[in-house]
């Protein structure tokens, strides 16, 4: 009987790592017959990993309806928004979403979480982006480079983050819509703080658009556009 309980518990921890392995190729959910979102399967860009899992199957056509409709969502924000950098990711339920990286120069002054003049219209473009996605739910990260230590670096890029969620509801944004709102000081660098064109890089608020439990309903029924 030990015996039996042995074989059966190594058969369950081979089935677990057999998983995790599968899910470190990054597989777009969508793309096989059917998938179960419980598990998160591919990370975005750097260590974020963007949204929380939805409670929901989602087969290969409401996959593929969610990457069209998260497709036109990229598109009108590259047109809305012309000083932000636009980029299609993957969330944590391995589908489809959208990642917009603000400079940080093009927001703030040096070390300040106020907004400026030509920040302030960028970002009114982008709400109506938002305002005609209330499906899209939106994850906000303020992050810096490594000058200073996080005494210094997290406050100011939480504040810069919530500086961003504050004047997005302010032109009309559901603050609802809002899930994460996040500083990550200099802990998730894209670029070598080593030169000053890097840690420029570094300076930065990223934003997330991805599928909502809504958005994920209405691809299962068919009814997404």
């Amino acid at each position: 009987m030990k015996k039996m309980k042995l074989m059966t518990l190594l058969m369950c921890l081979s089935l677990v790592f057999g998983c995790q392995t599968k899910q470190g190729t990054g597989t777009l959910i969508g793309t096989g017959g059917g998938a179960l979102l419980g598990a998160v399967i591919g990370n975005v860009a750097g260590n974020t990993v963007v949204g929380s899992v939805v409670g929901a199957t989602v087969g290969a056509a409401a996959g593929s309806m969610i990457g069209k409709h998260m497709d036109k969502v990229a598109k009108r924000t590259a047109e809305q928004v012309k000083n932000a950098k636009v980029e299609e990711v993957t969330d944590a339920n391995g589908l489809k979403a959208v990642k917009v990286t603000f400079d940080s120069g093009i927001l703030f002054a040096t070390n300040k979480s106020t907004l400026n003049k030509t920040s302030k219209s960028e970002l009114a473009k982008f709400s109506q982006v938002l305002k005609e996605n209330g499906d899209c739910h939106v994850d906000i990260y303020g992050h810096t480079d490594n000058t200073g230590n996080d005494g210094i670096n997290i406050p100011l890029s939480n504040s810069r983050a919530q500086s961003v969620v504050n004047y997005l509801t302010s032109c009309g944004v559901p603050y609802s819509q809002f899930q994460k709102v996040e500083g990550k000081g200099s802990s998730d660098p894209v670029a070598s703080n080593a030169t000053a064109a890097g840690r420029q890089q570094n300076r930065r608020v990223e934003v997330y658009l991805y599928a909502s439990k809504a958005m994920v309903d209405a691809a299962n029924n068919g009814t997404l556009k």
